[in-house]
């Protein structure tokens, strides 16, 4: 039984639960990594082979091992019951991990998402970002979420925008190209907590 950390979140229209290492979640998301457009603006814009895909997604589940918390994978959902629509294909992810870029503070905790091409334009990166932020500072405590962005994907910041982040700073991501960081402090975090963030 999943506690309340790992439980799947539901959303209108999105069931977002914690990567399964097995082969369906293996094999969505070498899809999503092989697609150039999906890839432009993540890390040097340019795919991965499935191996280095599914490097990726075994590091993404040690990480809910070591954390509590981690990446979620998106799957549309079915007729409002809760249950996933068509097969359960995985259609992207969104999610929390500790933050690896340079120019953030000790202890910052990333908020992301990667969505399917043909699911683009539908909000879903939105919906899902809405819906892990609220349970990030609501039941994670979590102090601050922050993103990177580079500064042509335009799709990415104005997701950062709705969900209440600000621009904090512009600096080098760890692939030495120019990237934006955005920040958004937990309102329900007490001055001390954020402070033990910094």
């Amino acid at each position: 039984m999943a506690d309340a950390a790992t439980a799947p979140l539901l959303t209108e229209r999105l069931l977002l639960r914690p990567f399964h290492d097995d082969a369906g979640d293996r094999d969505a998301y070498a899809a999503l990594c092989a697609d150039a457009e999906v890839m432009r603006y993540i890390g040097m814009g340019e795919t991965l082979t499935r191996e280095q895909s599914s490097a990726q997604l075994t590091r993404f589940v040690e990480h809910w091992t070591q954390h509590g918390y981690g990446l979620r994978a998106i799957v549309e959902r079915g007729g409002g019951d809760g249950t996933p629509g068509g097969d359960g294909t995985v259609v992207g992810f969104v999610g929390v991990m500790r933050a690896g870029q340079p120019g953030v503070r000790a202890g910052d905790v990333e908020i992301g998402w990667r969505l399917a091409r043909d699911r683009w334009g539908r909000g879903y990166a939105t919906e899902g970002a809405r819906a892990v932020r609220d349970h990030a500072f609501a039941q994670l405590r979590l102090a601050r979420l922050v993103a990177f962005v580079r500064p042509g994907n335009a799709g990415s910041m104005r997701v950062m925008d709705k969900l209440g982040m600000r621009l904090e700073k512009e600096g080098l991501c760890n692939y030495g190209r120019p990237m934006r960081i955005y920040a958004l402090d937990n309102p329900l975090a007490s001055a001390t907590d954020r402070g033990a963030a910094r």
